[in-house]
């Protein structure tokens, strides 16, 4: 029986199948009724892949022999090496009941078309498969991105300090750290690094200021902004800070000087900011019984569409944009370092864009990375200011 045959092939599945084949199947799946839309996004709400393949085909066996069957013929389609690895190809060979069908004309593909492989600084090559099937199903959803290299003039801005001139504040020993990997994982991903280090914070919005004016970002499709130094509540540090109020970046100063009014040539591009540095004194953990519960949050009435304009000569655009921030830690409380590796956020952030870059949206990475903390709580990273309007893919490799 296919159940059967899906519970012999459940570990070794579990432990090879990728992202990419659990989606296809279940769009198989969800064609052919075998799965509704709930049971789906049950599946894709897993955040780790080998709990979506758990999800996926115990969901599956549960129906019994049909629904199995087709669950396997899915998986041979979308994957024939995969399917040969976990003997389902012998299987459907010797079912008489439901002859083996001819793959269509793209599901024998090689290796490198269906699996990732690493691209360079440790980020893995979206296949070319993977690229094609968003282009081709999602691609009104999507950032576009500019694929010709000779033409495309990606810029990323890093800004880190190390040494403060107060004795109120440490050096950021393992910072270093922080920006040679920000930097290696940036050029990894297409973009040309300015760099900068040890700035006050006039000298800080001084360069911010300039990034955005640079001319290249006309012939780019996004930009990063990389922000790492002490902080508090109000901002981020200068190196001549003595505290509260004193020589501080504020983050609405980071979020105008590249919204749409004051960087019009990145509008409608994707504008991601990270920040690495303390929002506080608090250390973000509280004390909880095991059988505390959270609360749901009460749902806010949808707001009243504004009225209608006619067209003119100019045309009305939001002043803030398509533009993500996502700080190291919630407002209030510490972020951590080690002097040695480096700040956990920016080890896990680097962690996460190399080996998922090739298949997750930005603002799913992000998630994943915030995951990286559930059972670590020192800190929990935060999105904030998201005004992203499509799904941000990197795609790397083109």
């Amino acid at each position: 029986m296919a159940d059967k045959k899906l519970g012999e092939a459940r570990t070794q599945f579990v432990e090879k199948v990728n992202k990419a084949v659990i989606c296809t199947v279940l769009d198989d799946l969800l064609e052919k009724g075998v799965l509704n839309d709930e049971e789906v996004e049950k599946v894709k709400e897993k955040p780790v892949t080998q709990e979506q393949a758990r999800t996926l085909i115990d969901g599956v066996r549960k129906k019994g022999h049909k629904a199995s069957l087709i669950a396997i013929q899915s998986i041979h389609a979308r994957d024939v090496f995969l399917a040969e690895q976990l003997g389902l190809t012998v299987f459907l060979e010797g079912s008489p009941s439901q002859p083996l069908q001819a793959p269509g004309p793209r599901a024998i593909l090689s290796v490198e078309e269906t699996q990732p492989v690493e691209f360079r600084q440790g980020i893995k090559r979206c296949p070319p498969d993977v690229f094609d099937k968003f282009q081709r199903e999602e691609s009104n959803k999507i950032y576009p991105i500019i694929r010709d290299l000779k033409t495309r003039t990606r810029l990323a801005l890093i800004i880190c300090n190390i040494d403060f001139e107060s004795a109120c504040f440490s050096r950021r020993d393992g910072a270093e750290v922080d920006k040679a990997g920000m930097e290696r994982l940036l050029t990894g991903l297409g973009y040309k690094v300015e760099s900068h280090t040890n700035l006050c914070s006039e000298e800080m919005a001084d360069h911010l200021r300039k990034f955005a004016a640079r001319k290249e970002h006309e012939t780019s499709d996004s930009t990063f902004v990389v922000l790492m130094s002490h902080g508090l509540r109000a901002g981020l540090c200068g190196v001549k800070s003595q505290g509260e109020n004193s020589d501080i970046l504020s983050h609405d100063t980071i979020y105008s000087i590249l919204n749409n009014k004051n960087c019009p040539a990145l509008r409608d591009k994707p504008k991601v900011i990270i920040i690495q540095a303390c929002r506080g004194e608090n250390k973000g953990v509280i004390y909880v019984s095991c059988a505390d519960t959270p609360s749901a949050d009460s749902l806010l009435p949808a707001p009243q569409l504004p009225e209608k304009y006619e067209s003119d000569a100019l045309r009305r655009v939001h002043v803030e944009s398509d533009l993500i921030c996502f700080c190291s830690t919630t407002p209030d409380n510490v972020s951590w370092r080690s002097p040695q590796t480096g700040s956990i956020f920016i080890v896990q952030l680097i962690k996460h864009m190399q080996e998922h870059t090739w298949l997750y949206h930005l603002e799913d990475i992000f998630r994943e990375v915030q995951h990286a903390f559930t059972n670590n709580p020192l800190q929990m990273p935060t999105r904030e200011r998201a005004t992203l309007l499509k799904k941000f893919y990197l795609f790397p490799g083109y």
